[in-house]
């Protein structure tokens, strides 16, 4: 985006809390694709779509069916549907790259074309047989304001270095396609899910004005390190004084597309900011 141009402040986000069936990507891409078109019909600017929608996270076809971004079908799919209905969309998708595997994100602009490609960084430690790790943080200037992309746990990365590395870059949103699950045992009413998440987002949240979207996946998964887990939505935004302005539904069948309007608000410069602080 040319930085003269015109920033929406206020836009509608749809964060996309879809069933992903491990290995099944064609049953897959169809849902994202449905949900791309809904949001769209629904007047959002911006979807935002689970980790590794196309696979499942670690699901072992990723060895055999990941493939480039751009370049393979997955994305080219996503392409085509935020270029159909006019819509920015985000989401988590398996990448191949040559030898190589990796847990992916992108970023794509209504008229399908690839504006940021994120490789995860703080993969679990079960995550690093099926992908390698990503080397790069980026952000994307754009109609709806700067967006920064990560994936899931880049959000707890110590001291939640990832996250304010992407404020300091210049991110007025945050978004992190994700894939949260819990043991099929999990009581959500004793134990309620996205204390975790609380205290990755709302404290950056809330120093550098920023908002935060995280949407999370639902269903069984099947196989994998985690086989036996479910996948329960929680899909989540976080405003910029650090408020959960959105949760989703908890469950494997919690299937939903969540809407919510985000309101950017001009910042001090970085700098700005954190000379202020030190004065105070």
């Amino acid at each position: 985006m040319n930085a003269s141009a015109e920033v929406q402040p206020t836009f509608q986000v749809a964060l996309v809390q879809m069933l992903v069936t491990g290995g099944a990507r064609e049953e897959n891409l169809r849902r994202a694709e449905k949900a791309i078109a809904e949001a769209a019909r629904c007047g959002s600017q911006l979807a935002l779509l689970p980790e590794t929608l196309d696979l499942g996270w670690t699901h072992p076809s990723t060895f055999e069916l990941a493939e480039p971004i751009p370049g393979g079908q997955p994305f080219a799919r996503l392409s085509q549907a935020a270029a159909r209905h006019g819509i920015y969309v985000c989401a988590g998708l398996t990448e191949r790259d040559q030898e190589f595997r990796y847990n992916s994100a992108v970023l794509i602009d209504p008229t399908g074309n690839l504006l940021l490609k994120h490789r995860k960084l703080n993969e679990l430690e079960i995550g690093h047989a099926c992908y390698h790790q990503g080397d790069r943080l980026n952000v994307a200037r754009t109609s709806l304001g700067t967006l920064g992309v990560m994936i899931c746990a880049d959000g707890y990365a110590c001291g939640q270095v990832l996250s304010r590395s992407l404020c300091y870059m210049g991110a007025d949103m945050i978004l992190s396609p994700s894939a949260w699950a819990r043991p099929a045992s999990h009581d959500n009413t004793a134990d309620p899910y996205g204390q975790v998440w609380r205290e990755a987002y709302c404290p950056v949240a809330r120093d550098f004005n920023v908002w935060f979207a995280s949407a999370s996946c639902v269903g069984p998964m099947t196989a994998g390190p985690w086989s036996g887990r479910n996948c329960i939505g929680c899909s989540m935004v976080v405003d910029e004084m650090g408020q959960i302005v959105l949760q989703g539904p908890y469950g494997p069948e919690a299937e939903a597309i969540l809407y919510t309007e985000v309101h950017l608000k001009k910042r001090p410069a970085r700098g700005t900011m954190w000379q202020a602080q030190l004065e105070r």
